[in-house]
């Protein structure tokens, strides 16, 4: 059995292949030609299929034998790549995660779809531009210049078997290429005493065909360090049969190491694979340890202790270093999605029969990894909305005077504390009349209700709205884009969206970079205190004088000449007690909107360890999670895009009081 350890390992590596895989095979498609693309899918092929065979998996390693051969006419210039051979590929390359799960298809269906790849490669006109002259002699090919049969001779270099390298295999694939003859020199085998069993000490000679050139060769010692050299020979010699290689069963033999994905430069930074598990709990760690910190700082602060205050300072050094650094470990690049996101975009195009371009950009954009898993779904869908409802036929774009190629963007970026993920296309955009008028038919507001483009926008987010003429498989059916909506709020994000109509549709997701620690504004409202996100707040400005009736729970501020709406917790949180005479207001923005919020006092700013409320309170509207302060109490987090909600919907409420009673 191969040891839990390495199983995980090689199934992490595999999903990694798999994934340049996919993007290997999408960029051909673009780029039919490009030399150093077809070479990164023969060797994530060749990778995948070497690492299947180390571990046992002798079924995977057949089958991406047969795919990888298949390509290499490709990799030859006997073939080159069409559409179809890349529909063909993406079949054949899904079929690889079933061979590990037991969910695979049947032999018989495996084998048709490589017969299938390769006819499609024969039908292809064979391919011998400049380009292709110019790369090394695949496995097995003929070259015209190398006339006489070649002798090579090989030895593992350091501790070979330590790192899991099988000589089986490597004779088993100089078999591939035509190497006869092999002979196993076993004169440096020390006496047991002195054996080293990681160390391989046997060096082997073989007769090597014409046409198999050095770089042949060296593709054969891939994943293994190895000193060996290849010298023409004349004449030739007979070719003679070499026994099988003898069958080593991994499963009483499993390797203590599997091989590196591809040969690593001298200039490479090692990296460590760790569980996300063991992240999660150095995250909960460090979050104990900041309300600690701010602990041992309200203490030291109350002593006026020096010696105390500088061990207090010292420590808040070192937890800020710690958690700088651990926030950057659970970080991950935007990159690790665009694969899939790839793939459904040029899947769906086929299936629409949409002509499109996808444009990724900001792909080492980092984002904390349980934000990057949530945000999966909500791209899915918006990517779907915008191919099946956004993006126009190439008939309408051309009657359109556009170009008949639509391109939809993916981008993402940092802006300030948020990491910002854009998706747009240039297709025909929204009719903010139509969305009125369907908003209307469906009650979601009145026939003369006043709203302004960005408060129509916001519609298509109401449940089971849908402005679609017909539903399809695709989309159309009113599902999706409010579980869009608050599932991004629900990661104390927001989602924007702007359209011009015949100009295309923008959506705008606004992510915090983390859920785990963020720097908290901690307020005063009737004795108890709460955390404001400080990525939201914009500023702070006090209550004027005019303003403090606390009658009304919401009012308009004058900012400069611009109207915010405000909101007086106190009277939202039904406080007791008399507010103090003089108040201030934060104001905080999100989701696009703007409101002040009316606090009896600013405490202070700090760092906020952020704790999920319990499912018996995960209902409670304007509350985000919870944090423990530094003198142990809690303060509850407010949720900044519901509160702006709030300060609208009772704003707008309030005017519509005062006009009906004037």
């Amino acid at each position: 059995m191969i040891p839990d350890d390495l199983a995980q390992l090689f199934h992490e590596e595999l999903r990694d292949l798999l994934d340049s895989l996919d993007r290997g095979l999408l960029d051909l498609r673009a780029t039919p030609e490009d030399p150093a693309l077809i070479d990164q899918v023969f060797r994530d092929l060749h990778t995948i299929k070497g690492n299947g065979a180390m571990f046992g998996f002798a079924e995977l390693s057949g089958f991406v034998h047969g795919f990888e051969t298949a390509f290499e006419r490709i990799r030859s210039g006997a073939a080159k790549v069409t559409p179809e051979v890349i529909r063909l590929a993406l079949r054949a390359r899904d079929e690889i995660p079933g061979l590990l799960d037991g969910q695979a298809g049947t032999a018989d269906a495996r084998q048709a779809l490589l017969s299938d790849l390769s006819a499609a490669l024969s039908d292809g006109a064979a391919v011998h531009s400049a380009t292709r002259v110019a790369n090394p002699p695949s496995l097995g090919q003929q070259d015209a210049r190398q006339t006489h049969w070649q002798t090579l001779q090989f030895a593992l270099d350091g501790a070979a078997f330590d790192l899991g390298v099988r000589p089986d295999l490597i004779l088993a694939e100089l078999q591939t290429v035509g190497a006869v003859g092999f002979v196993a020199e076993t004169d440096a085998i020390p006496d047991l005493a002195q054996l080293d069993p990681s160390v391989c000490h046997i060096v082997w000679t073989c007769d090597v065909p014409p046409g198999v050139g050095e770089e042949a060769i060296a593709d054969v010692f891939m994943f293994a360090e190895a000193t060996w050299t290849l010298v023409a020979k004349d004449p030739a010699p007979q070719a003679q049969p070499m026994p099988a290689a003898p069958a080593i069963d991994t499963a009483d033999n499993p390797p203590t190491k599997t091989e590196a994905p591809s040969a690593p430069t001298p200039s490479a930074a090692p990296t460590v694979r760790v569980p996300a598990e063991r992240l999660d709990a150095l995250m909960d760690a460090v979050g104990e340890l900041v309300i600690v910190e701010a602990r041992l700082t309200e203490l030291a602060l109350n002593s006026q202790d020096a010696a105390l205050l500088a061990t207090a300072e010292q420590i808040t050094r070192l937890a800020n270093g710690l958690r700088d650094a651990t926030m950057t470990l659970r970080m991950v690049p935007i990159r690790s999605l665009v694969g899939r996101f790839r793939r459904l975009v040029s899947e769906l195009a086929d299936h629409l029969g949409k002509p499109v371009n996808f444009v990724v950009q900001g792909e080492e954009t980092e984002l904390d990894k349980t934000l990057i898993e949530k945000l999966a779904d909500p791209i899915v869908h918006l990517l779907r909305n915008a191919l099946d409802h956004g993006v126009e036929t190439a008939k309408d774009r051309q009657t359109a005077q556009k170009h008949s190629v639509a391109t939809v963007t993916l981008s993402a970026a940092h802006e300030g504390t948020e990491v910002v993920v854009r998706i747009r296309d240039d297709g025909k955009g929204m009719d903010p009349a139509k969305i009125r008028e369907k908003a209307v038919a469906m009650g979601l507001i009145a026939p003369e209700a006043s709203l302004d483009r960005s408060q129509i926008f916001a519609l298509i987010f109401a449940p089971g709205f849908s402005t679609a003429s017909q539903v399809t498989e695709v989309s159309g059916r009113g599902v999706g884009m409010d579980v869009v909506k608050r599932t991004i709020e629900g990661l104390r994000g927001r989602i924007e969206l702007t359209s011009e109509p015949g100009q295309g549709t923008e959506i705008a997701l606004h992510m915090p970079l983390t859920l785990a620690i963020i720097d908290g504004l901690l307020v005063d409202v009737a004795g108890e205190r709460y955390a404001l996100p400080m990525g939201a707040v914009q500023e702070i400005v006090e209550l004027p004088a005019d303003k403090t009736n606390p009658d009304t729970t919401s009012d308009f501020l004058d900012v400069r000449g611009e109207f915010v709406p405000f909101l007086r917790l106190r009277a939202a949180f039904d406080c007791a007690g008399e507010a103090p005479r003089t108040q201030n207001v934060v104001i905080v923005s999100a989701s696009g909107g703007k409101v002040g919020i009316v606090v009896d006092r600013i405490i202070s700013t700090q760092q906020v360890v952020i704790k999920h409320m319990s499912k018996l309170h995960a209902h409670v509207r304007s509350i985000s999670g919870a944090t423990i302060l530094g003198d142990g109490k809690v303060a509850l987090i407010l949720d900044t895009a519901q509160l702006i909600t709030l300060g609208h919907h009772q704003a707008g409420s309030a005017g519509h009081a005062r006009g009906a009673a004037a």
